[in-house]
């Protein structure tokens, strides 16, 4: 009887998280985690070593770079869901494997076709692992204040991820060739695969009703066509390319016919009611803002310091470095300020010191001011991950635990969508800012003119191609308006920020954490006696009575 007791407990112990293995559970998941950021950025700086072997096709090069966070953020409320119903271990562990056997699909691709399919299932198997790290570690930490810390530890693991791809990237391509990059994924895979499947706990949903497979196909195309229609606009598209408007118009259609069909289901893939709750909606707002708000600055920022600065990439990625730690630390301390200010004033106020970050790169120039840069990075990474940190923890302590996978698919979708529109949106005020300096240049043909205003890259190449006073005079023109475009691009963002504060005034005051049920003891049951005792409070409890007590309690 021991035993089968002991084989018992062991599966529910497993199953809530308790104990110190909820600790080694968080480092499993932490090392999922961050694989799936450093494959988001990790070929970035490979792109030219890909180009010069595979000689792909410049459709097909773009194809390369965005499917991955493409189908990873089409399909994340479908697998986000699905673990909610089959069991989120489960569709982790399927994630883990998948990722592995498309990662040495794409090391040994030799097409760019072929590539462009392994960085596709890379993206599936990114959309299975995402969501399920989060609802998992929902459930082992079921103390909100031991949560808090670690979704600390997570999104510092993720903010380590994303700084570490270039910089690991690069490492290898000194080394190896391009599909090292690719290789690396394999041997952690090949870990976490056996160690995940004997540490982490199975949960689920409670399964009512079948699973809308007809909705989560409408998800996946409506998101797909959303965030492809978005890319596009961030990419310099026409508004009026059939290629731009097609997917984006059919995407938000889809969209719309998804949440009409999840309203009149009784059994709804996702429960749109946790919208009506205002932490929740308020928390997905501020971080679709952040990000809107910051990504496409980060990627402005990179082209100022390479061509504006004329940093080397390695140099870039290093300046950077300030920024990525500042972020680490903020989410180290994140369950702290989060105890101590609550969710309101944290994600306040992180907006609000991202904004001053943002403010005080305006003072850069045509000149390095490496101080100055350091200091804004630091408030920036320290600002930023402050605001997210607050917004995904409350965001996921709001939303229950039988749909913590579709709460953090919400979540993660927010993220991808965020930063696809704050791409398309600040490149779009970027290139109104920037174009019209170069209208007018000295001796510069209108022809060249134009071709120039495209980016700051091509005017360069248009005034090598002209040389001389002309030549010249167009690349100290361009670089200024790039200058004055990424300062009004600056104070934009910094409007987006502060709009940003003033929404998370919506969030509680306060961090409500959960009650611990083992610390209040239950009442004892009154034991029946043929005449009541004289004084109750004066009769001590009998050693069975308090011992029945104690189990109890």
């Amino acid at each position: 009887m021991s035993g089968t007791t002991t084989a018992a407990a062991a599966p529910r112990r497993r199953a809530a998280g308790a104990g110190a293995d909820r600790w080694v559970v968080l480092v499993v998941l932490c090392t999922s985690l961050l694989l799936v950021a450093v494959d988001a950025t990790v070929l970035h700086v490979a792109v030219p070593a890909v180009t010069e072997d595979l000689k792909p096709s410049a459709i097909e090069l773009l194809w390369i770079v965005d499917t991955y966070p493409l189908v990873c953020a089409a399909l994340l409320i479908l697998f986000g869901t699905l673990g909610d119903r089959i069991g989120r271990r489960r569709v982790l562990l399927l994630g883990y494997a998948l990722f592995g056997v498309a990662s040495a699909l794409a090391a040994l691709a030799d097409t760019g076709q072929t590539l462009i399919v392994a960085r596709a299932l890379l993206g599936v198997g990114g959309a299975m692992i995402m969501p399920a790290t989060l609802s998992i570690l929902r459930q082992v930490f079921p103390d909100r204040r031991e949560r808090a810390l670690a979704i600390g530890i997570w999104s510092a693991v993720a903010a380590v991820g994303a700084a570490l791809g270039p910089l690991l990237g690069g490492f290898l391509l000194e080394h190896f060739w391009w599909g090292s990059v690719f290789l690396v994924n394999i041997p952690l895979m090949l870990i976490s695969l056996p160690v995940g499947r004997l540490l982490l706990p199975e949960s689920k949903g409670t399964g009512d009703g079948p699973w809308d497979v007809i909705g989560a196909l409408m998800a996946a195309a409506g998101l797909f066509g959303t965030v492809l229609g978005v890319k596009r606009l961030g990419g310099g598209e026409q508004v009026s390319s059939v290629f731009t408007v097609v997917p984006l118009v059919v995407g938000v259609l889809l969209l719309v016919l998804f949440v009409r069909r999840q309203q009149r289901r009784t059994h709804p893939l996702v429960d749109l009611r946790m919208f009506a709750r205002p932490t929740f909606s308020t928390s997905v707002g501020c971080i679709v803002l952040a990000m809107l708000a910051l990504v496409g600055l980060q990627l402005i920022a990179a082209q100022y310091l390479q061509l504006v600065l004329r940093l080397s990439p390695l140099e870039t990625g290093l300046r950077l470095l300030p920024l990525t730690f500042a972020a680490m630390a903020a989410g180290l301390c994140g369950a702290r300020m989060l105890r101590a200010f609550g969710p309101r004033r944290m994600v306040s106020a992180g907006f609000c010191l991202t904004a001053f970050a943002v403010v005080l790169l305006t003072a850069m120039g045509r000149s390095d001011d490496a101080p100055l840069l350091v200091t804004a990075f630091v408030l920036l990474g320290f600002g930023l991950e402050t605001t997210l940190f607050g917004a995904y923890e409350s965001m996921l302590s709001e939303a229950p635990q039988e749909q913590a996978g579709g709460a953090a698919a919400f979540g993660e979708t927010s993220y991808q969508l965020g930063a696809g529109i704050g791409i398309a949106l600040l490149g779009s005020v970027m290139n109104a800012a920037y174009a019209p300096g170069l209208k007018s240049v000295p001796g510069v043909p209108a022809s060249a003119s134009a071709s120039a205003g495209h980016s700051l890259g091509e005017a360069y190449e248009v005034a090598g191609r002209l040389g001389g006073p002309a030549g010249t005079a167009l690349r100290r023109a361009a670089r200024d308006s790039f200058v004055h475009g990424l300062h009004v691009t600056l104070f934009v963002s910094a409007g987006l920020l502060l709009l940003g504060a003033a929404m998370a005034l919506r969030l509680p005051r306060v961090m409500q954490c959960e009650g611990v049920v083992a610390e209040v003891p239950a009442p004892r049951e009154p034991t029946p006696t043929p005449t009541p005792p004289p004084s109750p409070a004066a009769q001590p409890p009998t050693p069975a009575a308090a011992h029945d007590s104690l189990l109890r309690s």
